[in-house]
C-alpha cells in the first residue's frame, strides 16, 4: 500500500487524545499533553442540547476557525455539553479532526464545484461543505446519501432554502464525480503534489523536502494524518509491566508492550484511560511513547538534584522521580502558576514525594537557583509542535516560518540559561516535540559552538538505543542526539539531545 493510499484509508478514530501540543508557551506548556476528548460519550450533561454528531462537529469547526481555539479543547467542551452517545461522539471526533487535517485537499476539490468561490461563503457554510466533503472524499464507512442529506437539513435549519439548495447541488455533484475526485493529485511539482494530497501548506512541505528529501517528507505528511494511538507509562514503583498488561486485558482492552519505550504500553480500543480506577490509583500515566524516552535518556540516579525547567503538566517530572526510586529532589518548574497544582496532583496520584513544584520564567532560572547546583537539568523546550500534528492538526494552518524563527530564538536563550545550572560533570537534556532542524540539530550545534564546556553525550541507555537502531533512527555514528519522525513508531515526532558538562 502506498503512503498515499494508507493516508486515505481512514477509520473512525476511537479516542483522539491530546499530546504535547504545539509546543510550549514561553517557558512552559501552552497546551495540555494528556487527556482531552475522544469518543467517550455516555457523559450526562446537566442540560443536554439536542444536537446531532454533525452539528456538534460543525459548531466546533466554526469556533476553531473563528477564534483560533485548540480543536481538542473546543471539541471536549462541545462533547460534554451535547451528551452524545459513544458512537456519535466518535463520529463527531472523526469529523472535526479529519476535516481540519484534510482541509487543503477538501478545498482543492470543492473549489471546482462552488461557482462563486469558497472565499465568498459564510464561515459556517464553508465549514459545513468541508465536513460533508470530508465524509465523501475520505471516509468509506458513511453512505454518501447520509452525509449529503444531513448537510442539507443542517443548511435548512441554520440558513434558508437558497443555501440548502446550493449545499445540495455542490454535494450531489461531488457524489456523482466521486471516483474522479478521489483519484491522485496530478501535480508535477512535488511540493504542490505532496501539499495538496496530504493537506499541508507548501512552505512546510518545501522546508521538509530540503531537510529530509521528497520520499521522507511524503511519509511524514502521510503519518501526520493518521489517528494517534493511546499509550500508557507504567509506574514502575507500583506495578510490573506484565501485571499491567494482565489488568488491561482483563478490563477488555487490547494492550501490548511498546516497541519503543521501556515500561510503555500501547492500547487499542475506545475510551478515556484517565477515567479508569487504575489511573486514579497511580498505576500509570497517559503519555506518548516518544515523550517517555526523554526521562529514560536523562537516566537520573537516586539522590540526584534535578530541575525540569518547563514541567507542566508534569509527565516528565513524574517519570524522572519514578526512575530515581522517588529518592532525591525533582524541582518541577513552570511559568504558569495554575499549572503548578496540576503537577502536584499528578505527583500525589502517583505516590511521589520527591517532586517539588515551583513557578517562574525559565529564562530567569539562574536568578533563582545557584549556578551549577543541579546534577541534571531537563529543558523540554517550547517549540513549533510539528511533531504532534496528528493530535493538533490546526497547527498546520496556524504556524508560519516567522513563528519557527521566533521560537528558535527563545530556545537559544532558554538553553543557555538552563546550562548555567548544570554542575561540572552533570547532564543537560534538551527536547522538543517538533521535527524542525532549526529548532533541533541546528540549535544544539549553535549551543555547543558557544559553550565549549559542554559536549554531546552518546551514553544513552541501551534499552533506548536498541529500538532506535533497529528502526534506523540512529546508526553507528550516533553523536548523542536523535530525531524521531512520526512514521518511525507511530508516535509523536520528537527530538532529544543529551549534553554533558565537562569536569
Amino acid at each position: 500500500m502506498s503512503v498515499q493510499d494508507k493516508g486515505k484509508d481512514r477509520k473512525f478514530r476511537n479516542g483522539h487524545k491530546t499530546g504535547a501540543g504545539n509546543g510550549k508557551s514561553s517557558s512552559s506548556g501552552a497546551a495540555p499533553r494528556q487527556g482531552g476528548p475522544g469518543a467517550q460519550g455516555g457523559r450526562s450533561p446537566r442540560n443536554p442540547k439536542p444536537q446531532t454528531a454533525r452539528e456538534v462537529a460543525l459548531n466546533t469547526l466554526v469556533k476553531v476557525a473563528e477564534s483560533g481555539a485548540y480543536s481538542n479543547l473546543q471539541l471536549n467542551r462541545a462533547l460534554q455539553d451535547a451528551g452524545l452517545s459513544r458512537q456519535d461522539a466518535g463520529l463527531a471526533t472523526e469529523l472535526v479532526y479529519g476535516t481540519i487535517q484534510q482541509q487543503r485537499l477538501i478545498d482543492y476539490r470543492l473549489a471546482g464545484l462552488v461557482a462563486k468561490g469558497l472565499d465568498k461563503l459564510s464561515p459556517w457554510v464553508l465549514q459545513l461543505l468541508r465536513l460533508s466533503a470530508y465524509q465523501l472524499l475520505c471516509l468509506d464507512r458513511i453512505p454518501a446519501h447520509a452525509a449529503v442529506n444531513e448537510a442539507v437539513q443542517i443548511a435548512k435549519k441554520r440558513g434558508h432554502s437558497g443555501i440548502s439548495g446550493m449545499v445540495n447541488g455542490v454535494l450531489r455533484n461531488m457524489e456523482r464525480r466521486l471516483q474522479e475526485l478521489r483519484g491522485p493529485i496530478e501535480e508535477r511539482n512535488p511540493v504542490s503534489r505532496i501539499g495538496i494530497t496530504y493537506s499541508y501548506p507548501d512552505w512546510l512541505v518545501e522546508r521538509w523536502i530540503d531537510a529530509y528529501g521528497e520520499a521522507v517528507t511524503e511519509a511524514i505528511c502521510a503519518s501526520g494524518n493518521e489517528s494517534p494511538h493511546a499509550s500508557l507509562r507504567i509506574n514502575r514503583l507500583r506495578l510490573a509491566q506484565d501485571e499491567a498488561l494482565k489488568r488491561l486485558s482483563e478490563a477488555g482492552y487490547q494492550a501490548n508492550p511498546s516497541p519503543l519505550a521501556p515500561y510503555g504500553i500501547i492500547l487499542e480500543g475506545a475510551g478515556n484511560f484517565a477515567l479508569t480506577d487504575s489511573y486514579a490509583e497511580g498505576l500509570w500515566t497517559l503519555q506518548d511513547e516518544s515523550s517517555m524516552l526523554v526521562a529514560e535518556v536523562c537516566a537520573p540516579m537516586p539522590g540526584w538534584r534535578v530541575l525540569d525547567c518547563c514541567a507542566a503538566p508534569g509527565g516528565k517530572s513524574t517519570h524522572l522521580a519514578e526512575l530515581m526510586g522517588d529518592k532525591g529532589r525533582v524541582i518541577a518548574n513552570d511559568v504558569h502558576p495554575h499549572k503548578r497544582q496540576l503537577i502536584d496532583e499528578h505527583a500525589r496520584r502517583l505516590g511521589l514525594t520527591a517532586i517539588e513544584t515551583a513557578t517562574g520564567d525559565a529564562a530567569e532560572l539562574s536568578g533563582r537557583f545557584p549556578e551549577a547546583s543541579f546534577d541534571l537539568v531537563l529543558l523540554d523546550a517550547p517549540c513549533s509542535g510539528f511533531g504532534v500534528i496528528r493530535r493538533k492538526p490546526e497547527i498546520k494552518w496556524t504556524k508560519s516560518p516567522e513563528d519557527v524563527d521566533s521560537i528558535a530564538e527563545l530556545q537559544r536563550r532558554l538553553i543557555s540559561e538552563a546550562a548555567k545550572l548544570v554542575r561540572p560533570g552533570g547532564t543537560l537534556v534538551y527536547s522538543t516535540c517538533t521535527i524542525e532542524r532549526e529548532e533541533n540539530e541546528a540549535q544544539i550545534a549553535a549551543f555547543l559552538d558557544g559553550h565549549p564546556d559542554f559536549a554531546a553525550d552518546a551514553d544513552w541507555p541501551e534499552t533506548v538505543l536498541q529500538p532506535l537502531r533497529e528502526a534506523g533512527v540512529v546508526d553507528g555514528q550516533f553523536h548523542g542526539y536523535a530525531q524521531l519522525l512520526p512514521q518511525h513508531f507511530g508516535s509523536d515526532g520528537f527530538f532529544i539531545a543529551k549534553l554533558k558538562r565537562q569536569q
